[in-house]
Formats: structure tokens, C-alpha cells, sequence
């Protein structure tokens, strides 16, 4: 039988190993295995929203084990180390848990088709102090984390009989990609009802400061300009100090140096700046570009080895309509890639030749949590370019995540976990508090 090994089970890759499983696994056409180094799958875009504890993990994590066992994939638990193109093997490290005890043993998995799908990691382009002083959110563990420390931030403030140090709640965000805009934007929200429960001694427009600084000329600068500006203007409206056409020099434990010298104390930082993939994938003895992602075809195969296909935030794939220019790391990305997967496999498996992959841009949505969402739709979705604000704007960007859920579960239980989540939504603070 005909081994296909995913990867990775980001949103992409656990799409792919949900619908083949499904179409080919459980009907024993194919084994579909997914290797994964979590326990349960997390929707990457909504990270910041975890971070500033405005979504309970427990409420929309996934158990990949349950997800196997429910639409015909097995899934083994591991971190991707290696592989043995000739053999046609990936290697697994050990799985080690949290009071440092080896669950399960380096182990390999045989492979007819091979599919990597590990996404992207924060670049800290080697600034100084970023690993021993910032936040990256990379992982539901850095958002807890982050959210723990925001709580605390808040506890020892209100706490404390003395004045605030010049740090003490303060939080400068690096990098006004997306990541960093919504985060500003939800953690202004979130501050504010943090303080409402009780802690009166603090005061949001006196003690909070939110600073995001950015490279770039202007935020959100892969975005159209007409986005980056009306983000710009509803963060300035939030009194969200912005600092764009200045890098960051150095990460310090209560503060961040720009490279113009200017020192801004903080005692929260968080890293959203840049993307690149994992290291290891320079090691495979495959093609990788500067940011370590592996160059493909159009057929989604690396450029070396048509037996191993890559998938989103790590693969680097031409983006056809766009002449000189990469598919973008985007969550809509992987979910068309793995589509075009969920076709093609099918007909690989028989011998038959593959269709060519064409990235359709439907546009970028910025959720600024409750106060706006605003973007740009594209392409086909709307026949040209959209200017989209608002309610509408705001549905549309719940819709790209019912989208993957609906990928995962299918309709009915996403529209039913959708109502079950809005029913509990009422009963919860609306900020987590722990």
C-alpha cells in the first residue's frame, strides 16, 4: 500500500492528512501518517488573540489523536530531524514531555511520497537580546506564556504599595506585519478589561502604553497602502505609540534600544518581525532559498526530489500571475496548497502526471479586535479589488477560519461547536484571567 508521510500538522498539513485520510485512508487505497511535534493543533492566525487572552485554548485546540482516529490517518508524535532520500526514510527525534521523561524513542518512518508542511519561525535577524528577553509567537506555549506574564504585569501592579518603575506595563511590539497589528490592537482591548476586574488602582490612560515599531516606512507593508493607512489611523486613535522607519537594535531586559539610539522601557516585549523556516530543511540535502524555505515546482515537488513535496510557510513557490515574486507565507496559501494536493495525490499514487499549482490572492483582512476590521478582497472573490471595512470586513475574517475548521470537521459540527462557543462565550469573563 502506498505510504504518504505529512509532515507538520500546521494548517495546511493537517488539512491535507484530515481530507486524505478520509478519501484514501479509510477506504485502504492509501496510509496516511502525520508527524507532529504537539499534542494539538492551534489556528495559527488567531495567536495574538491567545496571547492577549481574548480565546481559550482549551475551548479551540485541537487533539490530533482524536482527529486521526476520527477520519483515517495515524498520527505519531515527534520532531522531524532528518532524512534518508535513498532509503526513503524521515527521521524522528525523541519525544521527551515537560518533567524531562523520553515518551517515545528516536524512531524512522518509510515513505513513498513525503509531504513537509512545518510552516515558518520568527527571524530575529540576529538582533541582539531577542532569545533571552522577547516573546516570539510561534507556538500556543509563547502566546500562554506571554498571557501569564501579562496577568502577573497587572497582579504585582495593582499589588505593589510603591510607584510604578518607568517599564511597568509597558509593552512594545516588534514588527506591524499583521501579527503585530492585531496584537496591538486586541491587547488594547484586553488591558482595559483586565483592569475592569478590580484592579482599580490601575489607571489605562495614564499607566498602559502599547509601542509597536516597525522597519518599514509605514505599518502593515506588504499590504496595500489604503490598509496600512486606515490601521494606521484607528492605532493612533487607541493611543498606540507607532515607530515606523526605525529597526530595532537591541532587546534588554526592561527596555528595547531602536537604532537611532532612542530607548523605550518595556517590561513586555514581543518579536513579530519577519519569517523564515525552520534550519534543519537546509540539511536534507535539498534546495532552500535564504530564509531556509525549499524551492519547489509548480507542481508543489522540491526542485530535487519528486518524491517529497513542501506546503506552505516553508516552501518556496513561484507565484505565477506575479512574475518575480514568491507565493506569500499566509494561512490562505497553505489551505490552496493543500487543496491542490488533496486532488493531485490521488493521481500521483496512480502514476498519472500532476497539474501545475496557481496561487489565487483573495486579499489580506487586519482584524483590530472589536473596534474595526479592515482589508482588501481580490482576484475572482470579488472581481477586482475590494475595499472592505467593518461588520462586513469582520465576517469575512471569522469566515477564513470556519473555513479551515469546516476542512477539519466538516459543516455541521463546525456550525455546532460555532454555536456551542458563542453560547459559553456568555457565561465567561471575556478575558481570560489566568
Amino acid at each position: 500500500m502506498h505510504h504518504i508521510v505529512i509532515v507538520g500538522g500546521g494548517a495546511g498539513g493537517l488539512e491535507l492528512a484530515t481530507r486524505l485520510g478520509d478519501a484514501l485512508g479509510k477506504k485502504n487505497i492509501a496510509e496516511i501518517t502525520l508527524i507532529e511535534k504537539s499534542r494539538t493543533h492551534f489556528w495559527k492566525p488567531h495567536l495574538h488573540e491567545l496571547a492577549a487572552g481574548s480565546v481559550d485554548l482549551d475551548i479551540h485546540e485541537l487533539d490530533y489523536l482524536a482527529q486521526s482516529y476520527w477520519h483515517g490517518f495515524r498520527y505519531r508524535i515527534g520532531e522531524m530531524t532528518g532524512i534518508d532520500r535513498e532509503k526513503q526514510l524521515v527521521y524522528v527525534a525523541p519525544y521527551i514531555d515537560d518533567e524531562g521523561n523520553e515518551v517515545t524513542e528516536a524512531r524512522s518512518f518509510y515513505y513513498d511520497t513525503l509531504v513537509i508542511a512545518v510552516g515558518s519561525q520568527t527571524n530575529d535577524f540576529g538582533t541582539p537580546g531577542v532569545s533571552q528577553h522577547a516573546v516570539a509567537l510561534e507556538s500556543t506555549a509563547e502566546a500562554d506564556r506571554f498571557h501569564r506574564r501579562l496577568v502577573n504585569a497587572f497582579l504585582r501592579a495593582h499589588a505593589q504599595s510603591t510607584p510604578l518603575r518607568p517599564e511597568q506595563l509597558q509593552v512594545v511590539i516588534v514588527g506591524a506585519g499583521a501579527t503585530g497589528v492585531e496584537l496591538a490592537a486586541e491587547l488594547h482591548n484586553a488591558t482595559r478589561d483586565l483592569v475592569a476586574y478590580n484592579l482599580d488602582r490601575i489607571e489605562p490612560d495614564k499607566h498602559i502604553n502599547i509601542h509597536l515599531v516597525e522597519a518599514s516606512n509605514r505599518i502593515l507593508p506588504a499590504l496595500p497602502t489604503r490598509v496600512s493607512d486606515a490601521a494606521h489611523k484607528m492605532l493612533t486613535k487607541l493611543n498606540i505609540q507607532l515607530h515606523t522607519g526605525i529597526a530595532v537594535a537591541e532587546v534588554m531586559d526592561n527596555s528595547v534600544r531602536l537604532a537611532n539610539g532612542v530607548i523605550i522601557p518595556a517590561e513586555l516585549v514581543v518579536w513579530a518581525a519577519g519569517v523564515k523556516a525552520p534550519q534543519f530543511l537546509t540539511q536534507l540535502g535539498l534546495q532552500t532559498n535564504s530564509i531556509n524555505q525549499l524551492m519547489v515546482k509548480q507542481t508543489l515537488q522540491t526542485i530535487d526530489d519528486p518524491k517529497i513535496f513542501a506546503i506552505g510557510d516553508c516552501a518556496a513557490c513561484a507565484w505565477t500571475s506575479h512574475p518575480g515574486k514568491w507565493v506569500p507565507p499566509r494561512a490562505q496559501a497553505a489551505h490552496q496548497q493543500s487543496n491542490h494536493l488533496i486532488k493531485e495525490l490521488p493521481k500521483w499514487i496512480r502514476g498519472e502526471s500532476l497539474r501545475d499549482f496557481h496561487y489565487r490572492d483573495f486579499g489580506s483582512l487586519v482584524s483590530l479586535g472589536e473596534y474595526t476590521t479592515v482589508g482588501n478582497l481580490m482576484g475572482n472573490f470579488a472581481g477586482g479589488n475590494l475595499w472592505v471595512e467593518g461588520l462586513f470586513a469582520r465576517y469575512m475574517y471569522i469566515s477564513l477560519y470556519k473555513l479551515h475548521e469546516m476542512a477539519l470537521h466538516g459543516f455541521w459540527k463546525m456550525a455546532l461547536t460555532t454555536l456551542s462557543r458563542f453560547i459559553s462565550r456568555r457565561t465567561v469573563p471575556h478575558v481570560k484571567l489566568h
